[in-house]
């Protein structure tokens, strides 16, 4: 059978059909992994958030109400998955912490470097979580602003608001570094 809408692959995979599934994943692992890395910063870690997403689709594609786009139930799903995984990354435990200093790469550098060496990945990597969200899924995953606004939970206004702060942001920290935009 030829599946051709998002809903019908969904329905099929609720059904069963792991060819479904797979044609889902064709069709969007490119956007989810894009949206992914950027969260996450690391690219092994969003391919396994990305087959955690998936995984979670299959186990739940059945209780998808039609509500909103399949686009924004997938993102929704990378969104939580990607929380879930990332929660608690960064705060070491006290014995992980080392008794001297590091002598290798300092934090900045370490950012530049994790995000492409880029001075504007380096300043979106310094802008607040939810700046970055939605930075995210506007300009990674290319998702229209309504969707953002049903991924996050938020109004499109607020969407739009934080778009324009992180925007503002972030060309003023390349204007301090004095990097043409």
């Amino acid at each position: 059978m030829e599946l051709g809408s998002d809903d019908e692959l969904l329905r099929a995979i609720a059904a069963g059909d792991a060819a479904a599934l797979s044609r889902l994943y064709e069709r969007y692992a490119g956007a989810l992994f894009g949206y992914l890395h950027r969260l996450a910063g690391d690219r092994m870690i969003a391919e396994e958030i990305l087959q955690d997403t998936m995984l979670a689709v299959w186990r739940s594609a059945d209780t998808f109400e039609g509500r909103a786009r399949v686009t924004t139930w997938l993102f929704g799903i990378a969104r939580r998955q990607a929380h879930n995984r990332l929660r608690g990354r960064f705060a070491p435990e006290p014995a992980d912490l080392p008794d001297r200093p590091d002598e290798g790469a300092g934090p900045d550098e370490l950012a530049i470097a994790a995000a492409g060496g880029t001075p504007v990945a380096a300043a979106i990597d310094r802008l607040p979580a939810h700046h970055r969200d939605v930075i995210a899924l506007v300009f990674v995953a290319g998702l229209p602003l309504a969707d953002v606004a049903d991924v996050l939970a938020i109004p499109v206004g607020t969407v739009k608001s934080r778009l324009f702060h992180a925007r503002a942001a972030v060309a003023a920290a390349l204007t301090a570094q004095e990097v043409p935009e």
